[in-house]
């Protein structure tokens, strides 16, 4: 059997350089995994604050949000059609408005707020006379009695206790 020859000085030479190279890749590698690696940890976090952001943003609307209430007319408890409670009607037809009632003819009409929407002529039930702050208040008719939301007040006089 015959022995191999000895690398010669330019062979070690080679050898040595190439395996400087392939640390040197090596480095760079680990390096470039380090720094993707500290990316997507940043990443993963900014995610996290966004989505806690988001979530505070959408309770918060959530909770700021207007209830949406129905009025109906009534008078003596039983409902009645919405254009009595109007006080436009009331006025081209004689009638006054006062204290959150309006009067005509001798009757007295005021809002219902909530509770069981009801036909006309049949009794109210649940609900109140109060009108619901901050709330989005309409009628059937789709009259807006009442814009809700924060800071927002006014609409019509014609409803309340």
């Amino acid at each position: 059997m015959t022995k191999p020859r000895p690398p010669t000085v330019a062979e070690q030479r080679a050898r040595a350089q190439a395996i400087e190279q392939q640390r040197e890749q090596q480095l760079v590698l680990e390096a470039e995994e380090q720094r993707k690696k500290k990316l997507r940890k940043r990443l993963l976090i900014g995610g996290g604050v966004a989505v806690g952001v988001v979530g505070v943003v959408a309770i918060w609307y959530a909770v700021s949000s207007p209830d949406d209430v129905e009025a109906q007319c009534t008078r003596d408890d039983v409902v009645v059609e919405d254009q009595y409670c109007d006080e436009e009607y009331a006025r081209s037809h004689g009638g006054y408005v006062s204290s959150g009632f309006i009067y005509i003819g001798g009757s007295s009409y005021r809002y219902h707020y909530g509770g069981s929407s009801v036909p006309v002529g049949q009794k109210v039930s649940g609900g109140s006379y109060t009108m619901p702050k901050g709330a989005n208040i309409s009628t059937k008719s789709g009259t807006v009695i009442q814009r809700g939301g924060f800071g927002v007040s006014g609409g019509s006089k014609s409803g309340g206790s």
